[in-house]
């Protein structure tokens, strides 16, 4: 591998990717990109596929005018139609990754009747590993600044507009349930979900607020603080509606120069301000073990914390939207083997 020389870049949403600590970056797969899963499916472009495995998923090549920026999606969907409009999640990805990455997650809310909207954010998507790895530097910087930080808040925007609000003729054309609409989003991603779910960061002496009202309950995969900044609770008590986090002991971004360990994951759970949030840190694990990558974290590991992280998402999502907290109340007894902390302050009754 090739070490590049690097500075220290500026982590307005505090990218929690180990490419973007300070000193230097090491070319190699990222620790949040898709990992070369889903390569058969990527034909998929313009259509539904129904895949036999109680789910289907359509991709769209949509454009912000506005901005005029790309903004690619895949949307999962039930392969069954329900007769009823469909809750949401709205999926962030993390450095490196793209619409196609976390599909573990997007095709178990679809099998559970929830609908999950991948949207990919090209300015610190998997196009920054292309290239010439002497340019990989300034990739890297560029994804950490503060106007891509804002530009993916604003690609959630304007995904969940289109999505509510479909062309004829579009294949995402599908009834949503406004009352029922979840962030998600692993690392850098579960920053850009804390930020549409009302968090603050100040910039010239005024708070930047980014909040999405139609927003009303977020999942958080591998936070990573808001470097750069000192007032973590100031950034985060302003994310008062509900919030489940989830993290691994052994969730650790190493590079040389920067280190920082699943304690600052639980800081950003300690520092919001939702009066209903919930923990889960599970023993061992990596990083990279949320995405779809296989293996990584451990071969055993790998998939019961894959497994564990679908049981509780859909548990999370039963609790807020619905009131039914009995998944939620045995999610620790079906998965506690490999939990090291559980915390639950959502249950209604």
């Amino acid at each position: 591998m090739t070490a590049l020389p690097g500075r220290r870049c500026l982590l307005v949403a505090g990218i929690a990717a180990a490419w973007l600590a300070g000193c230097k970056v090491r070319v190699e797969a990222p620790p949040d990109s898709d990992g070369g899963v889903d390569d058969a499916r990527r034909a998929a472009a313009d259509g539904a596929i129904r895949t036999g495995d109680g789910f289907t998923f359509v991709e769209a090549d949509w454009v912000d005018p506005a901005r005029r920026r790309p903004v690619p999606v895949r949307l999962y969907l039930p392969a069954a139609a329900p007769g009823r409009a469909l809750p949401l999640v709205l999926f962030s990805h993390g450095l490196g990754g793209s619409r196609r990455g976390y599909s573990y997650l997007g095709s178990h809310f679809a099998r559970s009747g929830v609908a999950s909207l991948h949207v990919q954010h090209v300015g610190s998507d998997r196009g920054i590993w292309g290239g010439s790895p002497w340019e990989l530097t300034a990739r890297l910087q560029g994804a950490a600044q503060d106007a891509e930080a804002i530009a993916r808040v604003a690609d959630l925007r304007f995904a969940l507009d289109r999505l509510l609000a479909p062309a004829a003729g579009d294949p995402t054309r599908v009834g949503i349930d406004r009352s029922r609409i979840a962030a998600a989003g692993h690392s850098y991603g579960a920053n850009t979900a804390l930020l549409a779910s009302g968090a603050r960061v100040e910039r010239n002496g005024r708070a930047v607020d980014l909040r999405d009202p139609r927003i009303g309950a977020a999942i958080l995969i591998s936070a990573p603080p808001f470097y750069g900044e000192r007032a973590l609770a100031g950034i985060l008590r302003p994310v008062t509606l509900p919030t489940l986090h989830v993290t691994a002991t052994g969730d650790d971004i190493r590079v040389p120069g920067f280190y920082s360990t699943f304690e600052d994951r639980v800081a950003v759970y300690e520092a919001s301000g939702s009066r209903r949030k919930a923990l889960a840190v599970f023993q061992g694990g990596s990083h990279s073990i949320f995405t779809d990558r296989p293996g990584t974290g451990g071969a055993d590991l790998n998939p019961r914390v894959k497994r564990a992280t679908q049981d509780l998402s859909t548990a999370f999502l039963a609790s807020v939207f619905d009131g039914r907290d009995d998944a939620l109340r045995a999610w620790p007894q079906r998965h506690g083997e490999i939990v090291a902390r559980f915390e639950d302050g959502l249950a209604t009754g």
